[in-house]
């Protein structure tokens, strides 16, 4: 009898399993909340696969056999409810893709740095020549990418949210970057929670498989030091390791970068990496990491970690004016990307922060924010936060609801030598899309200056 699969959103990710399960027989039909874009709902057309937009009918969801949703829809939404208290199973696009995979997977999950450490690890391999795809939160459609010829290897960004989706899905290497507060309001303010879906990332590894991490980040290591890991561990850390010792992993050695893999060890300068503070560096070993236990030419590595360009909206140069520097980090969605972000810059700043707030604990933030930071515009609906954290440490704090305001306002606060950071650590949502929209928008306002 031929299986039913229902999937809640109809974005890239809804669309491109839509066409997955149609191509190996599933009776499919997409439901999303809100209207589709234009593309996605002629391809759903052209395919002939039923769906419905602006609203979901219960009595048509309800019938599945299988459900995948958009890792965006919280299990507490009241129709995921509904689906688990009929024992009908809530997936990922992942999950649902897995049996149908014949590649192999570098997957990147963490709080920081997962977006930056998945492109550059993919553009190394690119550069090596290796067949490989782009898939998760960024790329095309993981799904999609599984019907026809399939790459060697798939590099995967994974979110926790996409991670509690998955159950019978196994990756070949996994690289966790750190983990630090973040969603949880999604997981009932609990971290444990949290880091537990993190570590999902590990589920079924056994030793022939590789859990790259971070050997400095506390709640990584808490979680290792109880919990068995069965994967083969290589860490990276900024840890300066006396020369003539050789640690298995990636470290510092005396301003260099040392990846020892299987005792052959690749070094390089690293004032030479494209991207460039301590966070990056971190990435920058993990990508390189990954490369090596792939056993991809040192040259190779080298040149790719030289001249890797960085993903928009992440400390993304926008322009300056009249010695005004203007820079758009509208990705950093959490407290300690922020904290990356304030401390990679060394003259006075103007931070732009704020917008749907996560259960943000603020306090990291304090010492930086007291010692950089001489005014605060905050972008959303609700600054009482925001201006309770700061301002027994910052005179002038501002509200706004606007790019355009927004900037206007940083930019009057600010002289020449100072810096206008967009960094909101916050979800977007309160009065944009998504981070793209607020960041795309930010760059607008400062270019109409």
């Amino acid at each position: 009898m031929q299986k039913r699969l229902v999937i809640l959103g109809g974005g890239e990710s809804g669309t491109g399993t839509a066409l997955l399960a149609q191509h190996h027989g599933y009776d499919v039909f997409l439901s999303d909340r809100g209207p589709l874009k234009e593309v996605y709902r002629d391809e759903l057309n052209a395919h002939q696969i039923a769906f419905e937009e602006g609203g979901h009918t219960e009595e048509k969801i309800l019938n599945a056999d299988v459900v995948v949703k958009s890792p965006g829809i919280p299990d507490t939404a009241p129709l995921v409810v509904a689906l688990k208290n009929n024992q009908i199973p809530v997936i990922s696009e992942l999950e649902f893709g897995f049996p149908y995979l014949s590649a192999k997977t570098i997957c990147i999950t963490g709080s920081n740095g997962k977006t930056t450490t998945t492109l550059l690890t993919h553009h190394i391999l690119l550069n090596a020549g290796v067949k490989v795809g782009l898939a998760g939160n960024v790329g095309k459609s993981f799904a999609r990418q599984l019907i026809g010829a399939q790459p060697d290897w798939f590099v995967i960004e994974l979110s926790s949210f996409q991670l509690d989706g998955m159950f019978d899905f196994k990756a070949d290497i996994a690289i966790l970057t750190n983990i630090t507060p973040d969603h949880l309001d999604r997981y009932n303010y609990q971290m444990e929670n949290y880091v537990a879906s993190k570590f999902r990332v590990v589920q079924n590894q056994t030793s022939a498989e590789y859990f790259v991490y971070n050997a400095q980040d506390p709640e990584t290591l808490k979680y290792m030091a109880a919990h068995a890991i069965s994967a083969t561990k290589i860490p990276f850390t900024l840890e300066d390791i006396p020369v003539g010792k050789e640690i298995e992993g990636a470290f510092l050695q005396s301003e260099n970068i040392n990846i020892n893999i299987n005792k052959n060890p690749f070094i390089m300068k690293m004032t030479t990496l494209a991207l460039k503070g301590k966070h990056n560096l971190n990435n920058s070993m993990a990508a390189g990491v990954a490369a090596r236990l792939l056993d991809l030419r040192k040259e190779v590595v080298r040149e790719s970690l030289e001249n890797f360009e960085n993903v928009e909206h992440r400390l993304e140069f926008v322009s300056k004016v009249n010695g005004v520097t203007f820079i758009n980090d509208s990705k950093a969605t959490n407290v300690n990307s922020a904290w990356y972000a304030l401390e990679s810059i060394n003259t006075p700043i103007v931070w732009v922060a704020g917008g749907q707030d996560k259960g943000n604990d603020y306090n990291e933030l304090l010492p930086l924010v007291s010692k950089r930071v001489k005014a605060i515009v905050c972008l959303t609906k609700d600054s009482a936060k925001i201006r309770k954290a700061f301002e027994k440490v910052v005179d002038t704090i501002i509200d706004s609801t606007s790019a355009e305001h927004t900037v206007r306002v940083a930019y009057e606060l600010s002289k020449e030598g100072d810096t206008v950071l967009l960094s909101p650590a916050c979800a977007s949502f309160d009065l944009f899309e998504n981070y793209e929209d607020r960041g795309r928008q930010f760059k607008k306002a400062v270019r109409s200056l």
